[in-house]
């Protein structure tokens, strides 16, 4: 049981490492909290310090889920039986997305977890096979939303209260599906609450598109 406190910590605080927060303070000099929409996010990071900074950050956020979910999994499955090897990435990979969401690096204020729940996903991939096909359309959903919106908030915002559906609508390629489905459904819930100011934007029209000719 001491392993697996031991790696929800680690879990935790490789999520919470503030890659934009970061990046903002070594190439531009700023606090991204106090600048831009105030999002310690890829989003935020890419108006704010032009687009290549913002890739590089959104990359960093996926991998963070990535790398917890598979090396930190394999870590711990090597070392404890107490939970089963699908339950144990699940809670790793929860865990991780709370540590980005609410780092204690910069007082529980972070990003909206789009990219670390997409690294996680990824990683889950690799054990989970039922999962890749979910995976796929998740991600053509946010494209076909994205590019018919030009609106990130709201493709990562339907992209989450899809999720769920395609989950049900797959459920017989998951060996233990309640589980994932109850704990997919919070990670959609997570996205969907982090994303409550851009929602009243959205109903008022003042949430920005995204223009990458516009950015550096």
């Amino acid at each position: 049981m001491l392993w697996i406190i031991i790696g929800i910590l680690v879990s935790y605080l490789v999520g919470s490492i503030p890659t934009a927060y970061i990046f903002g303070r070594l190439f531009k000099g700023v606090d991204i909290r106090k600048v831009g929409s105030g999002n310690v996010g890829a989003t935020n990071a890419m108006r704010v310090l032009g687009r290549g900074t913002g890739i590089t950050v959104l990359l960093l956020d996926i991998l963070k889920g990535l790398l917890t979910v598979i090396f930190l999994g394999n870590f711990l499955i090597f070392r404890t039986q107490v939970i089963p090897e699908e339950n144990l990435r699940l809670i790793l990979g929860l865990v991780c997305i709370c540590g980005h969401n609410w780092t204690i690096f910069l007082r529980f204020k972070g990003g909206k977890g789009v990219a670390t729940t997409l690294g996680v996903l990824l990683g889950l991939t690799f054990n989970i096979p039922g999962l890749r096909i979910v995976l796929g359309l998740l991600i053509l959903s946010w494209l076909v939303v994205f590019l018919s919106t030009r609106i990130i908030s709201v493709a990562s915002i339907i992209s989450a209260l899809v999720f769920p559906v395609f989950l049900f609508i797959f459920r017989r390629s998951f060996v233990n599906f309640s589980t994932f489905m109850l704990l997919g459904t919070v990670f959609s819930i997570f996205i969907i609450l982090r994303h409550k100011s851009n929602l009243t934007r959205i109903m008022q029209g003042k949430e920005p598109k995204l223009s990458f000719k516009k950015l550096k």
